[in-house]
């Protein structure tokens, strides 16, 4: 069912957004546990915390003093207050995207963009997880997933339970009839341009112990 969506996204024109509301629910316990599972047997470190203030707690003790840090664009961790904290938090962290856009040059930045790729922390959301264990997001120009599959060192990734959904067919769905019409929105209020589901990542497994931590919050964030 397509509804126009009653939570606040930052916009009016977001906010009268028709979504498959079917596809951005809270799940069960259950269902949760299952997501846990399957997420930890495809190799992904799994924590589980029930706030938007506790998941910024998390990632404040999770990314040690005198890394690199960088992010992709994301609604959830401006949400949980991450974006900022970045930005003018008391940290020791090392803030690629500061650095980013100190720089002048155009050309200069785009390449600073590129290296952050490889930052020792590289945070973000996903569009949507699958119970059965997968990730799946995209983007219109990639900065935002780039990092996810290799670049980076380590990678952190906040979803809110509302990205749940059954099974990767689901997933898929919710990108294009959830997370794409929201992004779209906010990409034409914020830039003037629309996005485009351009690159898009389906993260099945994660082959490297410790890589890659997911960070499900108990609340709706993102999309």
């Amino acid at each position: 069912m397509r509804e126009a969506h009653d939570f606040s996204r930052g916009s009016s024109h977001i906010d009268e957004t028709e979504i498959d509301v079917s596809l951005d629910d809270q799940p069960d316990d259950n269902a949760i546990d299952e997501t846990v599972a399957n997420l930890e047997a495809n190799g992904f470190e799994v924590i589980v915390v029930e706030s938007a203030e506790d998941a910024l707690e998390t990632v404040q003790s999770h990314v040690p003093a005198d890394a690199s840090v960088m992010n992709g664009h994301s609604t959830t961790l401006e949400e949980i207050g991450f974006t900022e904290y970045l930005s003018d938090g008391d940290h020791e962290w090392e803030s690629l995207s500061d650095r980013i856009w100190s720089i002048n040059d155009d050309a200069e930045r785009q390449a600073a963009r590129r290296e952050s790729q490889t930052a020792d922390y590289f945070l973000g959301s996903v569009n949507a997880i699958a119970q059965t264990g997968e990730l799946v997001a995209a983007d219109r120009s990639g900065s935002r997933i780039g990092a996810y599959p290799f670049a980076a060192s380590n990678v952190v990734i906040v979803s809110g339970v509302n990205k749940i959904v059954d099974d990767l067919d689901a997933a898929l769905d919710r990108l294009e009839s959830v997370a794409y019409p929201l992004e779209n929105e906010r990409a034409k209020d914020a830039y003037g341009v629309e996005s485009a589901i351009a690159k898009q990542l389906i993260f099945r497994q994660e082959l490297e112990e410790g890589r890659t931590t997911v960070v499900i919050v108990r609340e709706q964030l993102g999309y």
